[in-house]
């Protein structure tokens, strides 16, 4: 079932392209895609580029917690080198 979170990541200082980077990069998207579609993201930048925001579409949500909480053993070098700290939010809908 796939379910919307948003993601915060706030990075260390000149961090910025070089999780981006990573992220992009093939290994970066072979472990987006064991979480999430990465076709389906929408992304944005904290204009002083410490941090990004991330609307996913999660298929795997404990892939996606490993990746927020730093543990998913491809993302973990990346993450403890340019994340000062990841969030996620669950997104429901709200009728309106």
């Amino acid at each position: 079932m796939e379910k919307e979170m948003l993601v915060l990541a706030e990075l260390k200082e000149g961090k910025f392209e070089k999780f981006m980077g990573w992220m992009q990069s093939d290994e970066g998207m072979s472990v987006r895609k064991s979480a999430a579609y990465p076709e389906k993201t929408v992304g944005a930048v904290i204009p002083d580029k410490s941090g990004v925001m991330f609307k996913v579409f999660v298929h795997n949500e404990e892939k996606m917690k490993e990746l927020v909480s730093g543990t998913h053993p491809l993302g973990k070098p990346i993450f403890d080198e340019c994340v000062e700290k990841m969030t996620a939010w669950d997104l429901t809908k709200i009728e309106m």
